[in-house]
């Protein structure tokens, strides 16, 4: 009975949510653009098709995967793993983190920011569509891969960083100085595209486990403030995807340029 109430509060406040949106599309088909919409009945089905996804979408990530993502950031970080005997970890528990012993965290965090970023619908929605206006010169495998690697990147060294207790504006700062210049160097049709393939890492699938895997590392980490430490890693897996992006498209203009020269001298 507590999962169905749970259940039922979840749906209205996704409706309460999505409403506004319905308004405007509706509002704007009907009184400014003054035409009826296309087959109502079934857009009306997709709407409560979309409405009941993202409710159970979201219990879902609610009892299974943001626990998950918490209680293995927990795990991973307790000093019996880490040290292997409680003497190991006692001792360590009076001694300043060294970052080197986290290594397990930081391949941890690459591999769930590779993994829910290749699953994101948002990214593959662009992927497709890039693919189809560059006519197959932005492949959809590609693109979606890059800018994984670019998550999975990021979250690592956002790990290192709630590990080490680095102050997060030193990272963001010297990333944006990255992407700055290659933006100077990298082929304009590509830019756009990069800054947000940046965007469209932060939906549904990638926010809740990201965001659970930074707190449950602040929260477990001797010496770190959830409030201070545990939120950032989102930033990073907004920033390093667009460096991958661009990296990607020089790497393929470089091949490109290259195999032109061979044949060229062939």
């Amino acid at each position: 009975m507590d999962s169905l109430i749970h259940f039922g509060a979840t749906l209205l406040t996704m409706l309460r949510d999505v409403f506004p949106i319905a308004a405007i599309l509706f509002g704007f088909q009907a009184l400014v653009l003054r035409r009826k919409i296309n087959y109502p009945a079934r857009v009306a089905m997709g709407m409560v098709l979309v409405l009941l996804g993202l409710t159970l979408f979201l219990e879902g990530l609610e009892m299974a995967l943001f626990p998950i993502g918490r209680l293995m950031a927990q795990q991973l970080t307790a000093p019996e793993f880490i040290y292997s005997s409680a003497e190991a970890a006692a001792a360590a528990a009076v001694e300043p983190v060294n970052w080197i012993d986290f290594l397990w965290i930081y391949a941890f965090a690459g591999a769930i920011g590779f993994a829910t970023t290749v699953a994101e619908p948002a990214l593959m929605a662009v992927a497709i569509k890039a693919n189809q206006v560059s006519g197959g010169t932005i492949t959809v495998r590609g693109l979606r891969y890059a800018v994984a690697l670019g998550v999975a990147v990021g979250v690592a060294v956002g790990a290192f960083r709630i590990v080490t207790g680095t102050p997060l504006q030193w990272f963001i700062i010297s990333g944006y100085i990255v992407v700055i210049i290659q933006t100077i160097f990298a082929p304009k049709i590509i830019i756009p595209l990069a800054f947000d393939s940046g965007g469209v890492t932060t939906s549904t699938v990638t926010v809740p486990l990201v965001a659970a895997l930074g707190l449950g590392l602040a929260e477990t980490i001797p010496g770190r403030s959830p409030l201070l430490d545990g939120f950032g890693l989102i930033a990073f897996a907004s920033l390093f995807p667009i460096v991958a992006v661009m990296a990607y498209a020089q790497i393929g203009e470089w091949r490109a340029k290259r195999l032109k020269r061979r044949n060229t001298q062939n």
